[in-house]
């Protein structure tokens, strides 16, 4: 693991900023074939088809519309309306709940015009809200995810503006980052405080590749970060999603609840659609809030490309098809 975190990944996740790359894996037919283990298609009607069959299994879903680094601002407004029409195909299931919602949209800023060059960030969150307004129409929740490090004083501006309006949009935080702990303090808000209930924390360890002056690189330190953080969320009034496949991080989730008085709708597992389904399967079974992270649409390229950086497991699949293919 410490050679494929030091070798592999760098080098896998430079690929995935280079576009004559992505051009033609986009054209080879197996790319697209194992591409489906994890981005089950291009369309609303697709993901709405494994919406159903994670909702069969008492998962919960949060759908990712692919796409970032957005660059003009009618591909935002494209993003902001693939995004309605998802919505109103959720509302049509009728699941809204007073409590844990079943039904997540997950959006990134940056696909909503974030770095653009004039008012990036009002853009950003004048879209946020029109996608907000009719989640909660619909009894959907949303969470702004995080990017690169460079966009993190950004991105938790504007959840905090929409969390005026919406205060139960959940946002992402990353536990690579050596910020996190204090970020973690500012949204947990621990019980007692007047400023309210806690945010819906989404903690992963981090897809991107930082630069150590801002980020744990070892992968020892980085679960030692994400288990302190995720110790500060749960002590707090905010509802911890713990975005995690590693089962050392799984496992020490009970123990945590039971030592902060924390029942099974106080916080929730999320795992990634196409990784571990036996496990989220097992934790749905035993009671537990389990939800899929679902990405769709036709930028899957750069998410395709973190994946395979994640764990040698999925680079593995992915060289094992590649060479199937070629017998």
């Amino acid at each position: 693991m410490g050679v494929f975190r030091s070798v592999a990944r760098p080098v896998i996740l430079a690929a995935g900023r280079q576009d004559g790359l992505r051009r033609a894996a986009e054209r080879l037919p197996v790319t697209r074939e194992v591409v489906h283990r994890f981005v089950p298609g291009e369309s609303v009607a697709d993901v709405m088809d494994s919406v159903e069959q994670l909702r069969n299994s008492h998962r919960l879903v949060s759908i990712d519309y692919l796409g970032e680094d957005v660059t003009d601002r009618e591909t935002a407004e494209a993003t902001v309306a693939a995004y309605l029409q998802l919505i109103e195909a959720f509302s049509t299931r009728g699941e809204a709940a007073a409590g844990v919602r079943p039904l997540e949209v997950s959006i990134k800023l940056s696909a909503l015009g974030q770095a653009l060059p004039r008012d990036g960030e009002k853009i950003a969150l004048e879209n946020a809200r029109a996608i907000c307004e009719p989640a909660q129409r619909a009894g959907v929740w949303v969470t702004v995810d995080a990017e690169d490090h460079t966009t993190t004083d950004s991105t938790l501006s504007v959840v905090r503006e929409l969390r005026v309006d919406f205060d139960w949009v959940g946002t992402v935080l990353q536990a690579y980052l050596k910020r996190t702990h204090a970020d973690c303090q500012d949204f947990a808000a621990p019980p007692g405080a007047t400023s309210g209930r806690g945010a819906r924390i989404r903690l992963c360890k981090g897809a991107y590749e930082e630069p150590a002056s801002v980020a744990h690189r070892d992968s020892a330190a980085i679960t030692d970060s994400y288990l302190r953080c995720l110790t500060v969320l749960m002590a707090g009034s905010s509802y911890p999603m713990v975005a995690s496949h590693d089962p050392e991080i799984i496992s020490a989730v009970p123990a945590l609840a039971r030592e902060n008085g924390c029942g099974v709708d106080d916080f929730e597992y999320q795992m990634l659609y196409g990784i571990r389904d036996g496990e989220q399967r097992r934790l749905a079974d035993e009671g537990n809030n389990v939800r899929v992270y679902v990405p769709f649409g036709t930028q899957w390229y750069g998410y395709f490309v973190r994946r395979l950086a994640e764990r040698p497991a999925n680079l593995t699949f992915f060289l094992r098809a590649l060479a199937e293919r070629r017998r």
